[in-house]
């Protein structure tokens, strides 16, 4: 097997849940005294959430590239980094590396064209939802993306920052995901696309009104397969 690298800790949540994914992956399809080669770089979230200026995101830029760099000098045959969020800086990060990235929106948007899917919303944190660099690449694998919703946004930042990442679970906030995806189904669109790791928490992909593909669990199927040499 390859061992894969691994930047994590935003949130370490998010972590736990690539940690789940892709060792339960490899067990299925290896056999279940198996588990996945794996190194994790876990960074201190605190450093590299809710960032907005450019400061901030030329900061986090080198911060994702010295990880990346000590990860690949440590071993790994490719990188994923577990948050949809910082993948605005992938480009650079892979930029500065030899080994290959395995990118989340990609292998989302190869998942959404492989299954028929023509339209979707995301759900997500507001710069993942909103800004273009998310947005077009997912619409270049021939998807059509519902206009971002601002209240939307400021309510779902509210519940991943506040609530989420500090691993609170409410009856809330289960409530409040309910109520904004009902009031997607009723926009025509075919599936959603649940964008950040830590919804899980609240939200089951595989019981809802609409198909729900979960970034992170394909993430993390992609990984499996690099790390059988897949």
């Amino acid at each position: 097997m390859r061992k894969l690298g691994l930047i994590g800790g935003m949130s370490w949540a998010a972590t736990e849940e690539y940690y789940k994914h892709i060792n339960r992956g490899v067990q299925k399809r290896v056999g279940t005294g198996c588990s996945a080669p794996l190194l994790i770089e876990s960074l201190n979230n605190c450093e590299l959430s809710r960032l907005s200026s450019d400061e901030q995101w030329a900061a986090a830029t080198e911060t994702l590239i010295a990880s990346a760099q000590r990860l690949e000098a440590a071993g790994a045959t490719a990188l994923m980094i577990s948050a949809n969020s910082m993948y605005r800086v992938a480009d650079a990060v892979q930029a500065a590396i030899g080994i290959p990235q395995i990118h989340i929106i990609d292998e989302t948007g190869e998942k959404l064209r492989a299954d028929g899917i023509k339209s979707a919303a995301i759900i997500g944190t507001r710069n993942v939802m909103a800004e273009r660099w998310y947005r077009q690449r997912l619409v270049a694998n021939g998807v059509t993306l519902a206009p971002f919703d601002a209240e939307d946004g400021a309510e779902l930042d509210r519940i991943i920052y506040d609530e989420l990442m500090q691993g609170q679970v409410t009856e809330a906030a289960r409530r409040t995901l309910r109520s904004i995806i009902t009031d997607i189904d009723k926009l025509d669109v075919d599936a959603i696309v649940l964008a950040c790791t830590e919804l899980v928490m609240i939200v089951d992909p595989d019981a809802n009104v609409l198909p729900i593909y979960d970034t992170a669990r394909i993430h993390a199927a992609a990984g499996v397969d690099w790390i059988l040499g897949e």
